[in-house]
């Protein structure tokens, strides 16, 4: 198991150096100048060429990435703002936790209705509640982000003055967002575990367990669901990776200072060192989920452990 983990870690580098790669040459070739956007257009050429040279930009573009990758990695420098001239990591340091806890608590949320909803349709196979929940299921996973947290705030916030329309200080604050943000992965984990329950839940063995004496809720949650979460957990993991993405729009729609929003901002103003920063912390993350996730394949059905070595 170390061993995989360890392995794992070491795939972690050519992923980010991609990555960066990609996200450095696509930068690279967006259309405007840095300078001229940090400056304005009526600074002085004296003043363009100095801020250039601070920041590289007169250098050709292999050799700027390759800076870009030593103070990475040897100084944990990933550059300074061209906006408001602070460290990048310090601008991160800031935003990042907002949208961890964001979308954190939007895929809690997410997970337990969805899965508790899954696991009754399954139950409850072409009841009424069963169709009612896939319905809605569905008009969660059409429903935009943004629409859904629009419609929200004019109706609890607007309307109803139950919830505040913005910020993200306050457990009241929280709720609208969190619950735009979960509002499609729940459709989703839903309906992921209601098949994975339908498929597990004709089995021999739950039919064994049944005829043991097994009270139904043992008979579901021990068995038929933890055969069942192999997929469900899947499916979690990348739910939780889009919401880190998904993010942006909900931080922009009720102006949360996450870093979904600081790199809208950043984009705007063509401040590329706070987009590749945002875009290297999120795509970090990303990495260990999908390590976590297939630690905890093994961890649900022991039959795995042997081939991660």
């Amino acid at each position: 198991m170390l061993a995989y983990i360890f392995k794992r870690i070491l795939a972690v580098i050519p992923v980010m150096l991609a990555v960066t790669f990609l996200l450095f040459t696509l930068l690279y070739l967006t259309p405007g100048d840095p300078a001229i956007m940090a400056l304005g257009e009526d600074a002085p050429p004296e003043s363009i060429a100095q801020f250039k040279r601070e920041h590289n930009l007169d250098k050709p573009y292999l050799v700027r990435y390759a800076y870009f990758i030593y103070n990475a990695v040897v100084h944990q420098d990933i550059g300074t703002s061209y906006v408001t001239r602070r460290p990048v990591v310090q601008e991160l340091n800031t935003a990042f936790p907002v949208t961890i806890h964001l979308a954190s608590g939007a895929i809690v949320i997410a997970t337990v209705l969805g899965i508790g909803f899954g696991i009754i349709c399954a139950i409850k196979q072409y009841s009424i509640f069963d169709n009612l929940t896939m319905v809605i299921a569905m008009l969660g996973i059409s429903t935009p982000i943004f629409y859904l947290g629009i419609l929200l705030i004019l109706f609890f916030s607007v309307r109803l003055h139950w919830l505040p329309s913005s910020g993200f200080n306050d457990l009241s604050q929280r709720i609208l967002p969190w619950i735009t943000l979960s509002a499609m992965s729940m459709s989703i984990i839903t309906r992921m575990t209601r098949s994975s329950m339908l498929e597990v839940i004709r089995s021999d063995y739950v039919r064994t367990a049944r005829a043991k004496g097994q009270k139904e809720l043992t008979v579901i949650l021990r068995h038929a669901l933890r055969n069942a979460l192999i997929p469900i957990i899947t499916i979690v993991g990348i739910q939780y990776g889009h919401l880190l993405g998904g993010s942006i729009l909900a931080e922009s729609v009720f102006s949360i200072p996450g870093v979904g929003r600081l790199a809208v901002e950043a984009i705007k103003s063509r401040d590329f060192p706070i987009v590749q920063g945002a875009v290297m912390y999120i795509a970090l993350t990303y990495v260990v989920l999908n390590l976590v996730v297939d630690l905890l394949y093994a961890w649900v059905d022991p039959r795995l452990r042997s081939h991660l070595r």
